[in-house]
């Protein structure tokens, strides 16, 4: 049974994903270039290559169930954002595990 943080988190972070840019946000009075990228596809990859993949786009990646030892080599099951969407570099992606 998942906990609810763990499936809340995903969406939230999805809607602020697609919200939060339109709003213009400005941090300290100072506004940021904001840099958008397209999420790649990191279903069917190993965590490994998750990894290396985010580190060459400067993006950065979250994995649902990382409580595990020696995930390297587990697979990715599901994602939010999905592929193909436009974020911010520096908008976090939620990555799922296969079971």
């Amino acid at each position: 049974m998942k906990q609810a943080g763990g499936v809340a988190a995903p969406v939230g972070g999805q809607i602020l994903s697609e919200v939060l840019p339109y709003l213009e946000l400005q941090k300290d009075n100072i506004t940021e270039e904001i840099i958008q990228v397209e999420v790649p596809d990191f279903r069917n990859k190993t965590v490994k290559e998750a990894k290396d993949m985010a580190k060459e786009l400067e993006i950065e990646i979250e994995i649902n169930g990382n409580n595990q030892e020696n995930i390297n080599d587990k697979v990715i099951s599901n994602q939010i954002p999905l592929p193909g969407i436009k974020i911010n570099n520096d908008t976090k992606i939620y990555l799922d595990l296969e079971e």
